[in-house]
């Protein structure tokens, strides 16, 4: 283990507020793990996804100034799920262990520590795991609770309270790389590798400057990916829906027809009741799901590359397209 070469994977999407102070946390974590004969060799990724600010300029800078900092730009924003993967693929070449972790280092650097003792003694894969969400709204804090308890009704193997900070050795990634989607969902994904896991606990801090990169919108795809990309548990859902659907059917058509023998209705309300109501929106929902996984079909079927990279920079070391410079 002490011989290891460790790859923080860091994927930045607008990120000039927070690249400083992560950067000189990040060499501090390297610099104690060296230290303590946790690894040999430590390198700092950051993966610009499309970056609209200063990101990739200050990226540059930094891997001037630091030995430790590389960077990879992407040349269009292709989400972060793939940008970590990117970032993924690069590690998996140029390092013995990877670690993901997002910019705004909510999630505590301190346990990556622990993570690298939970490597030494056999895992393959390490979970980050959030003891408690009280940097989370309440909004947020319970819809993520419904999200896992959902997803975990569904048959899907999720880690509770895991986003995407987690160790993975080469190995875990070399498997992960053989994964042909291109619907990725990552938190579903790498628990379905199937090799030696384990878990570290921590507290995730409050975000030091700029502001979240996923908003609701973005939340709610992301879930969406996950519920339909590891499961077709909402397809048979129609039929339970369907069949629900009916007997409530029937017991308005009885109602309406009690309704219309007693003579207190308006010509033409019971046809429209019936109709409009149980008939128009359990197919417009049926419609709905059927047609998110006709779309999954569709991007898989396309087999369009998950991204371009633009330039690849390691200190004095700048690559353009495979032009050396």
């Amino acid at each position: 283990m002490e011989n290891a070469k460790l790859i923080i994977v860091v994927p930045c999407y607008n990120e000039e507020e927070m690249l400083e102070y992560t950067t000189r946390e990040l060499v501090e974590v390297i610099a104690r793990l060296k230290s303590g004969g946790k690894m040999a060799e430590g390198k700092i990724l950051y993966v610009d996804d499309g970056s609209r600010d200063s990101t990739w300029k200050l990226i540059e800078r930094l891997s001037h100034e630091h030995v430790e900092v590389v960077g990879l730009k992407l040349a269009h924003n292709v989400g972060h799920q793939n940008a970590l993967w990117a970032g993924l693929e690069w590690a998996a070449e140029h390092g013995d262990v990877t670690i993901s972790i997002d910019a705004d280092l909510q999630d505590d650097t301190r346990a990556i520590d622990e993570m690298m003792d939970a490597y030494g003694l056999g895992a393959d894969i390490v979970y980050g795991v959030r003891r408690e969400r009280k940097t989370d709204s309440w909004f947020k804090r319970n819809t993520a609770l419904f999200f896992y308890r959902l997803i975990r009704s569904m048959g899907e193997e999720v880690v509770y309270n895991h986003a995407d900070f987690r160790l993975m050795s080469r190995r875990a990634v070399k498997a992960l790389m053989a994964y042909p989607e291109r619907n990725l969902f990552l938190r579903g994904m790498v628990p379905s590798i199937g090799l030696a896991t384990a878990s570290v606990y921590y507290d995730r801090k409050e975000r030091m400057a700029g502001e979240s990169k996923y908003p609701l919108s973005k939340m709610f795809a992301l879930a969406m990916e996950g519920i339909t990309s590891f499961s077709v548990s909402l397809l048979r859902w129609i039929y339970i829906a369907g069949f629900v659907m009916i007997l409530l059917a029937v017991s308005a058509i009885v109602y309406s027809l009690c309704v219309y023998h007693t003579g207190h209705v308006v010509w033409g309300w019971t046809s429209l009741l019936i109709s409009i109501w149980f008939i128009g929106g359990a197919t417009l929902v049926s419609l709905g799901i059927i047609g998110e996984y006709i779309g999954k079909i569709y991007r898989e079927v396309k087999r369009r590359p998950r991204y371009f990279v633009e330039k690849v920079v390691d200190g004095d070391d700048v690559k353009l397209m495979g032009r050396d410079f």
